[in-house]
């Protein structure tokens, strides 16, 4: 009988990302998956493919965390897009009720740096407020990573090693930051911290600009190793070579950015 993984995160209809690519992820690693969904997210190609965003009642959230939870016995949970501050009011509730053994916190934030929009800064805060305390593994970008860690700029290897180590020690969870292709350098560099070592984890960069749904799915494989009985660096590890994978093989279409593609991965 496989392991279960169980993705709180948004739709997104094009399947490059969100819940969508979780699940593919989960798949690809031999762990069956579920899914509460918190949102639907879709793209408007007539206003410069920007994100619509429609929340989910909180009570049906609830509803299918309590459904999930009742079928099986939920290995290990994977956080993604969250949105409003009441979805992560029923969603911290849940963490706290279940205890899952490993959470796995895709911090999606909202206010990018220099945004001071209060009803998005007071979402961000709580996030940091009411999930991240209840996380053991967060998987910040560059962005993420200088809001967690309170810090104006990241611009080196070294910088975002001291960054996510700050965070670590904050909120004692384990934490692997993501450099990706915004760091200078000819590898894409993530920092892997926890409470026994630091380790860099490179691979040469494939191209120069994000491809949609990497994020998800580097924190959807690591929550699907976890799920198996891997070690934290050991998942940080295969989730790393997965989102190397799926980068490679990426999806192209009609929008001006390319997608992540988890099935050309094969371990």
């Amino acid at each position: 009988m496989a392991h279960v993984a169980l993705s709180i995160a948004g739709s997104e209809a094009t399947g490059g990302a969100g819940a969508q690519t979780d699940i593919k992820t989960f798949h690809q690693l031999g762990v069956f998956g579920s899914v509460a969904l918190t949102c639907i997210v879709s793209f408007d190609p007539e206003d410069g493919w920007a994100h619509r965003f429609v929340p989910i009642a909180p009570e049906v959230i609830a509803q299918q965390i309590q459904s999930t939870t009742a079928v099986h016995d939920v290995d290990a949970v994977k956080i993604g897009m969250l949105g409003t501050p009441a979805t992560i009011d029923v969603v911290a509730a849940a963490l706290r009720e279940h205890e899952f053994g490993h959470v796995v916190l895709d911090p999606v934030m909202i206010c990018k740096e220099g945004e001071v929009e209060t009803p998005a800064r007071a979402t961000d805060d709580a996030l940091m407020e009411k999930v991240l305390p209840l996380a053991t593994f967060v998987t910040p970008n560059l962005g993420e990573t200088r809001i967690l860690s309170g810090r104006e700029r990241i611009e080196s290897v070294e910088e975002l090693t001291e960054a996510a180590r700050s965070i670590h020690e904050r909120w004692g969870v384990t934490v692997l930051a993501k450099g990706g292709v915004e760091l200078t350098g000819e590898d894409a560099v993530d920092v892997f911290v926890d409470d026994e070592q630091t380790v860099l984890l490179r691979e040469p960069k494939i191209g120069q600009y994000r491809v949609s749904g990497a994020g998800c799915t580097l924190a959807a494989a690591v929550t699907a190793e976890l799920a198996k009985g891997a070690s934290a660096l050991e998942a940080a590890q295969v989730a790393k070579a997965v989102v190397t994978s799926a980068i490679v093989n990426r999806q192209s279409g009609h929008a001006p950015f390319d997608a992540v593609y988890q099935g050309a991965y094969r371990g």
